[in-house]
């Protein structure tokens, strides 16, 4: 299904009745990466997944700034005033928590509960958030420059997924073939838009969450699990979950067990 907001048009998918719960992708990602959790949370949920902006089959505007936190989060809010969706379960993984964070940030009325995913509020530091700028800023040249196959290929090397080399040929190959239809401007533009150098540290407004909130991390990504328990020291709330054995892409290395922890959480919190 296709919907303009605001001058851009994003593609999703529905399925399923019931409370609603939006499911956010991350960087390279698109809709299709949560297809095993549709299925089943379709049964009792009206599952929402869309292609953020710059990815999939949403539309990938030229300029950067229509990339911005703030007007991504202003694009969910509408899509989900035309489905008529007044508070939703929001999961979002690594870029796309980061997007359900700042939405939950912006607009708390809207939401039901929050599922982050290797996820981070961004960074404190004014020199660490400068550098992950200026660094963001130039892996964008690079795909602009390069393309979008000599991208994949050093994305696919970057130490955060070396324990995805463990998976199926076939699982690899479906998430290369997924990444390398994506359009260089708009993964370009998220990096400058949307990158963790350019998002809002949002450390400080994490005690304004008073929603049921799940922080998910792998075992084996010690970084992102030493954020979730910070994280929870200032959302008193927060269930922090770690999966043993698993990196970054928890959904991806493990996604029975995601589904089950994901499902469980959704029906404690299910009004």
């Amino acid at each position: 299904m296709e919907i303009m907001l605001n001058g851009v048009t994003y593609s999703y998918m529905l399925k399923g009745e019931g409370q609603a719960i939006l499911l956010l992708h991350g960087f390279t990602g698109c809709k299709e990466n949560w297809s095993f959790l549709v299925e089943s949370l379709s049964k009792r949920y009206k599952v929402i997944a869309l292609d953020l902006i710059g990815h999939g089959q949403t539309h990938s505007p030229e300029v950067d700034h229509r990339y911005s936190f703030e007007k991504v989060c202003g694009d969910l809010h509408d899509l989900l005033d035309h489905l008529s969706i007044t508070k939703v379960h929001l999961l979002g993984y690594s870029m796309g928590g980061r997007v359900a964070l700042a939405f939950s940030i912006m607009y708390p009325s809207k939401v039901e509960s929050l599922i982050l995913e290797s996820s981070s509020p961004g960074l404190i530091d004014e020199e660490e958030r400068f550098t992950r700028i200026k660094a963001d800023h130039t892996l964008a040249d690079d795909i602009l420059s390069n393309g979008i196959m000599a991208f994949v290929n050093k994305w696919e090397e970057i130490p955060l997924f070396s324990t995805q080399k463990m998976l199926s040929k076939q699982v690899k190959d479906k998430i290369r073939e997924q990444r390398l239809r994506n359009n260089p401007v708009g993964l370009a533009n998220s990096l400058k838009g949307m990158g963790t150098g350019i998002q809002p540290s949002y450390w400080d407004k994490l005690s304004s969450i008073k929603k049921p909130i799940l922080l998910l991390c792998g075992e084996l990504d010690p970084k992102f699990c030493e954020i979730a328990e910070k994280m929870k020291q200032r959302i008193p709330q927060a269930i922090v979950f770690q999966i043993p054995r698993v990196g970054h892409a928890i959904h991806v290395e493990q996604p029975d067990v995601f589904g089950k922890i994901v499902d469980e959480f959704l029906h404690n919190n299910n009004h």
